[in-house]
């Protein structure tokens, strides 16, 4: 299932993982030559895929959210 990203953070490797519109987090790593995201490298750069949809494997897998639901104020 395809979900917005709506944010960042950092793990506990000090690897970016991008927060879902659906509450679920996903590693967003830039590791040549098998993944290539150079644009998670810079603060411009992540702040231009926010709203980038994503395959969500656990919202295909039903399980629960990662993250509190996103509040709209």
């Amino acid at each position: 299932m395809q979900q917005p990203i709506i944010g960042y953070h950092r793990d506990e490797e000090d690897h970016w993982v991008a927060e879902l519109a659906c509450g679920h987090n996903q590693h967003v790593r830039h590791q040549p030559p098998w993944t290539e995201r150079p644009w998670v490298i810079t603060e411009a750069g992540r702040r231009s895929r926010l709203g980038l949809a994503l395959e969500c494997v656990k919202c295909d897998r039903k399980e629960p959210r990662d993250n509190p639901v996103p509040r709209l104020d």
